[in-house]
C-alpha cells in the first residue's frame, strides 16, 4: 500500500531474454528497406573487374590488390536515410554532368589497346567479352571510316580517276549529234555550234556599240559575250571566228582609247574590232549594221562552218576501202560511220599583237644587233644555233591522221576476194545514195515503209464498216484513231493517195461532185499486197 492509503499493483515479472518485443509496422518497413538497400548496394559492389573496364577505358585492378570501388551508378544505388524521406535526389546535378561527359569522351576517344581478359574468366564469358570487344572494333572503324572517306578507295587511285575525267570531254559533247531529235543532216559539232553562238553574240554587241559609234574593244565585247552565254570568252576564240569568217572584222592594235577602267591604262594598246561592210549598207551618211545583216552574217558563218566539216568528212571518205567520192553539193548528210563530234577544234587565226620595239626574241635577231660586239666564236656559235633552229622549224610536217587499211578478218578467210570486193562496192554504192538523197526523197521512203501496217488498219476499217466505199475524210479519221502513232487527216490522206498510187487495183479513189470516196477490193488477198508494198519500198532504197 501507498502512503495514501491507495493500493498498490503488483510489479510484472521481468521477461526473459529469449522473449522478443512485438515490432511496430513502420520499425518492420524501415527494416525491409534497409535490407533491400544493403542487397543492391551488395549487387552492384559485385560486377567483375574486367566489365567494369569496358565502361571505362582505364584498366581496373585484379581482385586481390584491394576492394573494388563501385561505379558512380552503383554508388547512387544505395538509398540512404535521407533519400528514403524524399529530401534530395537521387543523382546529383554535378553527377549527371560528370556521367555525361564522361561518356563523350568515352565516345570521341580513339581506339586504343583494350586490357586483357583475365585467366581466371569462364569460357562462356570470355566468348561473350571477345564478340563484345570485335563489334566495338568495328563500330569504331565505320565511324572513322566515314569521316574520312569511302573504304576502300586509296590515295593513289584519286588523281588517277580525276586526271581521266578531265582529260575526257563529257558524254554531252562526245555524243552531242546522237542526242539530237532533228532528222538526219549536216548537222555541226558541239564545238562548232557553241562556236556558232559565240558569233552571234559578238555581233550582236559588236552592232550596238558600231551603230552608236563607239570604239569596239575585246574587253567590252568579253564581257558581254561571257554575261549572254555564261561560258568563257577569249582571245582565242576571236582567232577562230576570224579564221571561220576572215571578212566578218578588222582587227587593229590601237591606244589612247578611254577604258573608264582601273585595271587597263588609257596608253596601253588594245584589240579592237569594226565590222566589215559594204558601201551600200549606209544609214544617215554612216555605215550602219542593221537587223537583216546580222542574219546574213550569221547564216555567212554556219555556210562556213559546215564546209569545214565538209572537208574533214571527204578526208574521211578517202581513206575508206574502197575510197569514195561524193559531190559536196549533193551531199545531204554525212557517213553513218563519221564521227561528227570527233572533229578537230578549228585552229585559231592569227590576231595583231601590240608592237614591241627593242626587243630580241630570237637568236638571228640576237646575232645581228651584236654583230661587230663580241668574238668570233660566239658570232659562230650564235650563227649555228639560228641555223638549227631554222631547219627544225622546216623539218616539222603537218601530219594528217589517216584511216588504217581495210584488213581481212579472220572470219572471212576462204572468201574470195572478189566477192568480198563486190561487197564493199555495193555498200559504198548504198551509202553513197544514202548521203546525196534528197528531203523529197527522204520523206517519200518514210511513207512507203509505213504502208505494209496501213493498208491492214484500212482492210480492217473497211471490214467494220461494212461499205464498199467510204468518204476520204471519214476513213483518214478512222485510219488516224487506229494507227499507233500520232499523226493528222491531211498526213493520213497522203498516205492514202500513195497507196492508191501503187495498188491501183486494190484501192481505188473517185473524186464526184464536191466529195471525194475511196474504193477497196476486199477479195484481194492482203498478204500479196503487203508482198508488193514491201517490194516497192526496197526498190526505191536501192541505189
Amino acid at each position: 500500500a501507498s502512503r495514501n492509503g491507495s493500493t498498490t499493483q503488483p510489479s510484472r515479472p521481468p521477461r526473459s531474454p529469449r522473449c522478443k518485443p512485438r515490432l511496430r509496422r513502420t520499425d518492420k518497413r524501415s527494416n525491409l528497406q534497409r535490407n533491400m538497400n544493403a542487397r543492391t548496394h551488395t549487387g552492384c559492389r559485385s560486377f567483375h573487374p574486367l566489365i567494369l573496364s569496358l565502361a571505362d577505358p582505364q584498366p581496373a585492378s585484379p581482385p586481390s590488390l584491394g576492394p573494388l570501388e563501385p561505379p558512380i551508378a552503383s554508388r547512387t544505388c544505395t538509398a540512404s536515410p535521407a533519400q528514403d524521406s524524399g529530401t534530395t535526389p537521387c543523382l546529383e546535378q554535378e553527377e549527371l554532368a560528370t556521367l555525361q561527359s564522361r561518356l563523350q569522351r568515352m565516345r570521341m576517344k580513339p581506339p586504343t589497346q583494350l586490357p586483357p581478359i583475365p585467366a581466371g574468366v569462364g569460357a562462356e564469358l570470355r566468348s561473350h567479352l571477345q564478340s563484345l570487344r570485335g563489334l566495338e572494333l568495328r563500330l569504331r572503324a565505320k565511324a572513322a571510316g566515314s569521316g574520312t572517306g569511302q573504304p576502300g578507295v586509296t590515295g593513289t587511285e584519286a588523281p588517277v580517276a580525276a586526271e581521266d575525267s578531265s582529260a575526257r570531254l563529257p558524254a554531252y559533247q562526245r555524243f552531242h549529234a546522237l542526242a539530237q531529235d532533228t532528222p538526219p543532216g549536216l548537222t555541226l559539232p558541239y564545238k562548232y555550234k557553241v562556236l556558232a553562238e559565240m558569233f552571234r553574240s559578238v555581233d550582236t554587241i559588236a552592232g550596238m556599240l558600231f551603230n552608236r559609234a563607239e570604239t569596239i574593244t575585246f574587253a567590252k565585247v568579253k564581257q558581254g559575250v561571257q554575261d549572254m552565254m555564261r561560258k568563257q570568252f577569249e582571245e582565242r576564240h576571236v582567232g577562230q571566228i576570224k579564221a571561220v569568217y576572215p571578212t566578218s572584222y578588222r582587227f587593229r592594235q590601237e591606244k589612247n582609247i578611254p577604258t573608264y577602267s582601273s585595271g587597263v591604262k588609257k596608253s596601253e594598246y588594245q584589240l579592237t574590232l569594226e565590222p566589215m561592210l559594204g558601201e551600200d549598207e549606209q544609214l544617215c551618211g554612216r555605215p550602219h549594221l542593221s537587223a537583216s545583216r546580222l542574219l546574213e552574217r550569221r547564216k555567212e558563218f554556219h555556210r562556213s562552218l559546215v564546209n569545214i566539216v565538209k572537208q574533214h568528212h571527204t578526208s574521211f571518205l578517202a581513206a575508206l576501202s574502197p575510197p569514195m567520192e561524193v559531190p559536196e553539193d549533193k551531199l545531204t548528210r554525212w557517213h553513218p560511220r563519221f564521227n561528227v563530234d570527233e572533229v578537230p577544234d578549228i585552229s585559231p587565226a592569227e590576231l595583231p599583237r601590240p608592237p614591241q620595239e627593242d626587243r630580241i626574241s630570237t637568236a638571228q635577231e640576237v646575232l645581228s644587233a651584236a654583230r661587230g660586239t663580241m668574238s668570233t666564236k660566239m658570232e659562230k656559235a650564235l650563227a649555228n644555233l639560228a641555223l638549227r633552229s631554222a631547219e627544225a622549224g622546216a623539218e616539222e610536217p603537218a601530219l594528217s591522221k589517216a584511216a588504217s587499211p581495210a584488213s581481212t578478218s579472220s572470219a572471212l578467210k576462204g572468201v574470195s576476194q572478189a566477192l568480198l570486193e563486190r561487197i564493199r562496192a555495193k555498200e559504198a554504192r548504198r551509202l553513197q545514195a544514202l548521203m546525196t538523197r534528197a528531203a523529197g526523197q527522204e520523206e517519200r521512203l518514210a511513207m512507203l515503209g509505213r504502208l505494209p501496217a496501213m493498208a491492214r488498219i484500212l482492210r480492217g476499217v473497211f471490214v467494220a464498216e461494212k461499205k464498199p466505199a467510204l468518204p476520204m475524210e471519214l476513213a483518214c479519221v478512222r485510219m488516224a484513231d487506229s494507227h499507233p502513232t500520232q499523226m493528222a487527216a491531211g498526213e493520213m490522206e497522203k498516205h492514202l493517195r500513195l497507196l492508191a498510187e501503187l495498188l491501183p487495183d486494190w484501192v481505188t479513189i473517185h473524186a464526184l461532185r464536191t466529195d471525194t470516196y475511196i474504193k477497196l477490193d476486199k477479195n484481194m488477198d492482203l498478204s500479196l499486197v503487203t508482198e508488193r508494198l514491201e517490194k516497192a519500198a526496197k526498190e526505191a532504197e536501192a541505189p
